[in-house]
């Protein structure tokens, strides 16, 4: 079976994060994007037998996967927050 991959670089420096997209529950990290995949595939595997055991479907649906842009104004968004009241004013 084919999952799509997706890594993100772990803020503290440490390694990637990486989780499936069809699978929201397979999730793991490792120091490079080499090791985050191969425990990636371990993971599945893992989940994947014991979702077996339990007699549940592996979950697979196709995704679309389409970049958006959302235009963010910082003009706009600070007056946003400020008719909220969640902009701090500094004086």
């Amino acid at each position: 079976m084919k999952f799509t991959a997706c890594y993100t670089k772990l803020e503290d420096g440490f390694g990637y994060m990486g989780q499936l997209l069809e699978w929201p529950g397979v999730i793991t990290d490792g120091k490079d994007l080499e090791e985050c995949e191969e425990m990636l595939k371990d993971a599945a595997r893992e989940m994947a037998l014991a979702y077996l055991e339990d007699g549940r479907k592996i979950p697979h649906e196709e995704l679309i996967v389409k970049p958006i842009d959302i235009p963010l104004d910082k003009g706009e968004l600070f007056a946003q927050l400020e008719r909220e009241g969640l902009l701090a004013r500094v004086v």
